[in-house]
């Protein structure tokens, strides 16, 4: 389906993930969404510049990644016992772009969408879905920022391993 393996976060459900309403609770989706996206951001960091990079992304310090917002879709309940999968591509924001086979026209400077999915391994289906808007962020500054020319370009290949 065109996530990046980067992403990939085994979540397994746990008895206390579930709500009154005997299912996942809708706000651990957004941890379990977190967690992929902090993998593949420290995958992206790996091969923009290495371990140190991936040290410094996830420390806050230079040029990192910030969550500006977060769109949750659930499509069905889930319940104990599972294991899902949860995976994220990054895409340029509209529908358009995200189901393109076209590589990217025009990355934005500073920011870029992630579309997540969640996959439950007892259902065989998606079962939640989400869109990120993130945004490059200078922690040394505290401001957004142009990642750069060699983030960008890491970026954009991300982006063609969905198409």
């Amino acid at each position: 389906m065109g996530y990046d393996p980067g992403s990939f976060w085994e979540q397994k459900v746990v008895w206390g993930d579930h709500d009154a309403f005997q299912h996942v609770n809708n706000v651990r989706y957004v941890r379990f969404f977190e967690s992929s996206r902090i993998e593949w951001m420290v995958s992206l960091a790996q091969e923009i510049g290495g371990p140190q990079r991936a040290a410094d992304m996830l420390a806050g310090r230079g040029v990192s990644l910030i969550l500006k917002s977060i769109s949750i879709d659930y499509k069905r309940p889930v319940v104990y016992p599972d294991t899902l999968l949860v995976a994220h591509k990054p895409h340029l924001g509209s529908a358009a772009a995200a189901a393109s086979s076209e590589p990217p026209k025009r990355l934005p400077k500073t920011h870029f969408h992630l579309k997540g999915a969640v996959w439950s391994y007892a259902q065989r289906r998606i079962v939640t879905t989400c869109d990120s808007l993130l945004v490059w962020y200078d922690y040394d500054k505290l401001a957004k920022c142009d990642p750069g020319e060699d983030a960008r370009r890491v970026l954009e290949g991300r982006m063609r391993l969905g198409a």
